[in-house]
C-alpha cells in the first residue's frame, strides 16, 4: 500500500491522538474542564498565526455555519470521552468511541453521494469483530451500560457526525481556516458549558497545567491538522475506520503506563482489527492475495 501524503498524515494524527486517553486518565483535571482548555488552549496558539500569515480565509456564510457546529460536535465528543476515560479504563473508553465507523457507514449511506464500497462494509465487519476480541466477548454479553460504557459509546456518534459534516465543509474551507473556526465555537461553547456548571477554571498542580498544554499542542493542534488533511483527501468512511488503530495503540501506552493489563486476547484482537482496517483501502473485489502482495 502506498503511502501517500494524506495517508502519512493520518498515520501521524493517529499517533499523536493516542497519548489523549493517557494524560486524560492521570486525572490532574476534570474531564469536562480538561476539554475546555485543550480547546482553548489550542486557538489561542493557532488564531494568531492564521491571521499574521495570512491563511484565514473567511468562508461563505453556510460553511462557516457548519464549522462553528463542527466545532461544538467536536467539542462534546471530547468532553464525553473525556469522562467516560476517567470513570472507566483508557483502553475500553478508547475501543467503545472507535465504534464511530458503524455510524459513519450508516451515515454515509443515506446522506452521502459516494456509497460506502463493498470492502468498507466487509473491514468494519472484521476490525468490529477484532475490537471486540480485544475488549473481551464478556463484557458485550453481560452488556454492563454504566455512564462510562454510555458516555464512550455517545462519543462516537458524535464523532461520526463531525466526520460527515467536516467531509463537507474541507471541500469548501481549507484545513486551516477551519481549524480555527471550529475551536473557536469549541471554546465557547464549552466555555459557557463549564461556567453553568460550577467546574473550576484555576487551582491546578503545575503538572495538571502541563498536561492542558499538552494536550492541546500535541492531541488537538497537531493531531487534528493531520487528521483534518487526511479527511480533506480521504473518504470519511477510511478515515473513521483507520482511527480504529487508535485504540491499539492507547491500549500499549495504558500498559506501559498505566498498568493497565494485556493479555494476549488482546494482542490477537488488535491484529484483527488493524486487518479490518487494511481490507478497507482495497476498491476492488477483495482477493486475499491482494492483501498481502502488491499488483
Amino acid at each position: 500500500m502506498k503511502l501517500t501524503k494524506p495517508r502519512l498524515a493520518l498515520i501521524a494524527g493517529i499517533l499523536c491522538i493516542s497519548i489523549f486517553p493517557i494524560l486524560v486518565k492521570l486525572r490532574l483535571t476534570p474531564g469536562l474542564i480538561s476539554a475546555f482548555y485543550r480547546m482553548a488552549f489550542a486557538v489561542t496558539l493557532l488564531l494568531p498565526y492564521t491571521i499574521l500569515s495570512g491563511n484565514f480565509k473567511l468562508p461563505k456564510p453556510k460553511f462557516l455555519v457548519l464549522a462553528a457546529l463542527c466545532g461544538v460536535i467536536f467539542s462534546s465528543d471530547v468532553a464525553v470521552w473525556n469522562i467516560a476515560i476517567q470513570e472507566s479504563s483508557a483502553t475500553q473508553a478508547s475501543l467503545l468511541t472507535n465504534l464511530s465507523p458503524v455510524w459513519v457507514g450508516i451515515g454515509s449511506f443515506f446522506f452521502l453521494k459516494v456509497r460506502p464500497a463493498t470492502n468498507f462494509w466487509i473491514g468494519t465487519v472484521v476490525s468490529l469483530f477484532g475490537m471486540i476480541t480485544l475488549v473481551g466477548f464478556e463484557f458485550f454479553v453481560d452488556l454492563n451500560f454504566d455512564k462510562a460504557f454510555l458516555f464512550a459509546v455517545l462519543s462516537g456518534i458524535f464523532y461520526s457526525i463531525y466526520l460527515l459534516i467536516s467531509k463537507n465543509v474541507l471541500s469548501q474551507v481549507d484545513v486551516l481556516s477551519f481549524m480555527t473556526i471550529s475551536l473557536m465555537a469549541s471554546s465557547i461553547y464549552l466555555g459557557i458549558l463549564c461556567y453553568a456548571l460550577g467546574e473550576p477554571f484555576i487551582g491546578f498542580t503545575d503538572t495538571g497545567w502541563f498536561v492542558l498544554i499538552l494536550q492541546a499542542v500535541i492531541c488537538q493542534l497537531c493531531a487534528w491538522l493531520s487528521i483534518s488533511y487526511a479527511t480533506q483527501h480521504m473518504r470519511a468512511t477510511r478515515v473513521s475506520l483507520s482511527l480504529l488503530s487508535q485504540a491499539v495503540i492507547t491500549a500499549i501506552l495504558a500498559w506501559l503506563f498505566l498498568e493497565e493489563k494485556i493479555t494476549l486476547q488482546m494482542v490477537f484482537g488488535g491484529i484483527i482489527l488493524l486487518f479490518g482496517i487494511r481490507i478497507t483501502f482495497y476498491d476492488k473485489t477483495i482477493s486475499f492475495k491482494r492483501l498481502f502482495y502488491k499488483n
